[in-house]
């Protein structure tokens, strides 16, 4: 008899010689079957595999619980059942959201986070915010980085014309209210960014007198949100 299996997405033919008991033929394939798996489990680790995630604020851009007080926030892996060994490319605070790269290639990883690669976010802004504002970003300013005080590198910064609506195109309602109207104005602002320093896009605006009050990554690099959902995950060809 002559019998089939998948092996890693592989077929294999498998020949038993005319005689063999029913009982030898299924002890053989129980063990087929398991090297099968096995085989499809060690494919999974030599082709690396990518994802893009809209991580939803709140959540932590980890896989494991690392101090006591935030055990009752969500992790990535609670979001999709991610292969072993797969990390995060950079971080979003647990206060934004937006797009996360995630990847098992260590190489792919240290290419994203290169200086030559871009991060947009989107940022609401508190109040109406000036063009001087604008240009004082852009040039690059002054913030505190772990103790000291740095000065990022220029970037791209525009205000976000929304045509009357309350949100840019793509990003979806917050998970909690913002601000009531009574306060004031808010203003949505494009940030691109090749440097990654703690809170950096929320310092910048701060710096200028426009605190964040909302930050959503939409780009890094090519890949976009292109229409994920918030706490969605999409396999991706390539990151880079």
């Amino acid at each position: 008899p002559v019998r089939h299996f998948l092996s890693a997405d592989r077929p294999v033919v498998v020949m038993t010689p005319v005689g063999t008991t029913r009982k030898k033929v299924q002890e053989s394939d129980s063990v087929l079957m398991h090297l099968a798996k096995k085989m499809k489990e060690t494919d999974s680790l030599l082709v690396p595999q990518h994802f893009a995630m809209y991580k939803p604020p709140g959540v932590l851009t980890q896989f494991v619980h690392t101090a006591r007080r935030r055990k009752n926030r969500k992790l990535l892996g609670d979001f999709y059942s991610f292969p072993e060994g797969t990390m995060a490319i950079g971080r979003l605070d647990e206060d934004s959201e937006g797009l996360l790269l995630l990847t098992t290639c260590g190489k792919s990883s240290n290419d994203i986070r290169d200086k030559s690669v871009e991060k947009e976010y989107y940022c609401q802004v508190d109040g109406q915010i000036t063009e001087d504002a604008i240009e004082k970003m852009k040039a690059g300013l002054e913030i505190s980085n772990k103790g000291s005080v740095t000065k990022t590198l220029p970037c791209h910064a525009r205000i976000l014309d929304c045509s009357g609506k309350s949100l840019p195109d793509g990003i979806p309602p917050p998970v909690k209210k913002i601000r009531d109207s009574r306060h004031g104005p808010t203003t949505w602002v494009s940030i691109t960014i090749r440097e990654g320093k703690f809170r950096q896009v929320r310092k910048t605006t701060a710096a200028v007198g426009f605190p964040t009050l909302r930050l959503v990554r939409v780009r890094v690099a090519d890949i976009d949100l292109d229409g994920l959902t918030m706490g969605e995950v999409r396999k991706v060809q390539n990151i880079i």
